[in-house]
């Protein structure tokens, strides 16, 4: 533990002496997760922590493990006394962190609610997703309901398209077993992609209590336009990437990958073209997408707003160019790797004459306020401690999610995807995907 603070927290900076009692309030207990009598050490490894620290049930288990094991942590966990139901609302303890993926599909994600309730009230479970503890994305909401110019326009009257895009130039890294299972709706799109859709859509919470917010969001999923499975390549995109290019290195295509079957059919990349059917968001086009291997590594939902009704700059030799250049207001929420907010406006250049520039307004967390920024991780892990669940997924919105996207996957599994591999690594994912968009007269964010 001393050697992966000193390397992966060099901002904390803390003194040996900081280290060493840090250090020093740590402790480890192997355990086998079939073996019920490592439960019992591990239950008086417990005990004997609550004596020297003058705490009782005051426990978080992490479940970073595979999501094959829960079933039988959650079961040992309670046939030992280290689980069980909080007597009231007010108390919290103990509480279970569960990583994604949240089951492979709606019955497993229902078969796994049903374990953990078993045990554990929904107060006591969080399902984490690091997506929720950036930043940037906990400041959509401040960007929203705190500044009066943005939430009047933030509707159908005013928004022409929103793009969500998570883009990976990375491959598999190893996980070939994993990935064969999962693939990109399942790894990135029904958690992290959807999330990230809830809060740029949802409506003001009457409050900031964590129900509340979370009650937007789900809403969001409910309102979602089911996809038209008759004609589904009018509305969902996949993808698996071949050999290519990657920062001038030539990379291997998934099929080539370790643990990767020859013939294998799992996407690599997804794009959705989604509408959610409520008074807000009538006929808004969100476009979502996430890929490996793609032409860059960043993550950001892009706004853009409509262009100006009435086009006065048409003269191209006196302002430089006509309307129909005219560069849409578009408001970008970079997620990672630089998180920060961009605003695109057109303005006038420098002159003794009218010629017109797209000009960003950029503000960048690092350079702002001059501050570490803790991780994604910290800030969910001291939530979880403080009981705060505002940054977790609920059970109805991952039941929400698996509902919804469910269909696709069983539709693309049923029917073989002939032209696989069908994009190279280091392009922008297949031609498919910008179709998706033209058909609609619009296109892909060049990033």
């Amino acid at each position: 533990m001393r050697e992966a603070i000193e390397k992966f927290a060099t901002d904390l900076n803390p003194s040996p002496a900081e280290l060493t009692k840090f250090i020093s309030k740590l402790s480890y207990c192997p355990v086998n997760i079939d073996n019920n009598a490592d439960y019992l050490n591990l239950r008086k490894a417990i005990q004997d922590l609550e004596i020297s620290l003058n705490l009782k049930n005051q426990n978080v288990f992490y479940l970073s493990t595979p999501p094959s094991l829960y079933s039988p942590i959650i079961k040992n966990l309670n046939d030992v006394g280290l689980g069980g139901k909080a007597s009231s609302d007010a108390n919290i303890w103990p509480k279970i962190v569960v990583e994604k993926p949240f089951g492979r599909d709606l019955q497993t994600c229902k078969e796994l609610d049903n374990q953990l309730h078993d045990v554990f009230n929904e107060n006591q479970i969080y399902r984490i997703d690091h997506y929720l503890g950036k930043e940037t994305v906990q400041n959509i909401m401040v960007l929203r309901f705190a500044n009066a110019i943005f939430e009047p326009l933030w509707n159908y009257q005013h928004i022409n398209n929103i793009q969500i895009t998570n883009a990976e130039t990375l491959g598999v890294e190893g996980r070939g077993v994993y990935y064969e299972e999962a693939g990109a709706m399942r790894d990135m799109v029904q958690n992290h992609m959807f999330q990230l859709l809830g809060m740029v859509a949802m409506e003001a919470p009457g409050s900031l209590d964590s129900e509340a917010i979370r009650d937007e969001k789900a809403k969001v999923l409910k309102a979602l336009r089911p996809l038209d499975l008759s004609n589904l390549e009018q509305c969902a995109i996949s993808g698996q990437y071949g050999q290519g290019y990657i920062s001038g290195k030539s990379v291997v295509g998934y099929r080539e990958e370790s643990g990767v079957d020859q013939n294998s059919q799992t996407e690599t990349f997804v794009a959705l073209k989604l509408y959610i059917d409520n008074w807000r968001w009538a006929n808004v086009p969100f476009y979502v997408r996430s890929g490996k291997r793609l032409g860059k590594g960043i993550t950001e939902i892009a706004i853009e707003f409509n262009r100006v009704p009435h086009r006065i700059f048409n003269d191209e030799n006196y302002f430089g160019f006509n309307d129909s250049n005219l560069t849409a207001n578009t408001l970008v929420i970079q997620i990672q790797p630089d998180e920060g907010i961009s605003l695109k406006l057109m303005v006038k250049q420098p002159g003794t004459t009218t010629h017109l520039k797209a000009l960003n307004m950029d503000f960048k967390y690092g350079q702002a306020f001059g501050t570490r920024t803790p991780s994604a991780y910290e800030r969910l892990i001291l939530d979880c401690l403080l009981g705060d669940s505002t940054l977790f997924s609920r059970s109805d919105f991952v039941n929400l999610s698996w509902a919804f996207l469910d269909p696709v996957i069983n539709s693309w599994h049923t029917n073989t995807q002939k032209n696989f591999p069908n994009y190279d690594a280091g392009s922008w994912g297949p031609e498919s995907s910008n179709r998706l968009l033209a058909n609609q007269g619009h296109s892909w964010r060049k990033l």
